[in-house]
């Protein structure tokens, strides 16, 4: 009588392996790496993708985007707490990851393999990209914070150099990827979605998302460098913001006659 092995299967798609255990705190960190992926860091990047397509309806649109986002209430304390510490735990805390892991592409060349190791590499291009883009952006040049009216002249001035234009597409691609693909990721390790199926739908979608956020931004970059005409820069925005803007009137008290005084 023959009898025959049970077989296993897995539930997950190939090259995509759970969330680890780990050792001692391992496992809560990666957890925490993973997780600051998607909030806030993911959350982010979306609304950078959607402020920054305000370009597209134009100079003034773009300004008063840049305009409420710098006048948030507790905007020092969101982008402290809320952006950079979540960002930077995210990026090196995964170059850890990175750094410690074993690509297995070349041992098993499946598709799934090879798309988790593109998401370790856009990884690293995004984090050079952002600590670029947020230090000039946020620091460097005109401070956007007191003049908010150079925004799009800002962007404008640094796309008309061929080599920062390049680092904008690729930084962009590669954002869009590793958002995308690591939304993914997340709901396949977390157990979100659960079952081959299920997980290759959501793989589809992520790759779909990712495809979404790489047009968005390519228009939004083709509204700052063809779109419009070129912004001139206005010497006002050397100065900090109580020396440019207009002297306010001066309330003069009524003199009254001598007669009168008291």
């Amino acid at each position: 009588m023959a009898s025959t092995a049970p077989t296993t299967s897995s539930t997950l798609p190939r090259g995509v392996a759970p969330l680890r255990a780990g050792t001692g705190n391992s496992f809560l960190w990666r957890r925490l790496q993973s997780l600051t992926g998607i909030v806030p860091v993911g959350l982010f990047l979306l609304e950078h993708f959607i402020s920054n397509a305000e370009a597209t309806n134009g100079v003034a649109a773009y300004n008063a985007q840049v305009k409420f986002l710098t006048g948030l209430p507790f905007r020092l304390g969101l982008e402290i707490f809320g952006i950079f510490i979540p960002l930077a735990f995210h990026a090196l805390y995964g170059v850890y990851i990175w750094w410690r892991g074993e690509n297995n592409v070349i041992d098993y060349p499946w598709t799934g393999n090879w798309f988790y190791t593109l998401q370790r590499y856009s990884g690293i291009l995004v984090f050079a990209y952002v600590t670029y883009h947020i230090w000039y952006m946020r620091f460097g040049g005109v401070h956007l914070v007191d003049h908010y009216d150079a925004s799009f002249w800002k962007v404008q001035s640094e796309l008309s150099h061929p080599l920062a234009l390049a680092i904008y597409v690729v930084g962009i691609v590669a954002a869009s990827w590793h958002f995308g693909y690591g939304l993914f990721l997340f709901a396949a390790k977390w157990g979100i979605v659960t079952g081959a199926k299920a997980q290759k739908r959501a793989q589809a979608a992520g790759i779909g998302l990712s495809v979404l956020l790489i047009l968005v931004g390519l228009f939004t970059i083709y509204a700052f460098v063809a779109k419009f005409p070129t912004q001139q820069r206005n010497p006002a925005w050397d100065l900090p913001a109580e020396s440019s803007a207009p002297e306010q009137s001066r309330i003069v008290l009524p003199c009254l006659p001598s007669s009168q005084a008291t």
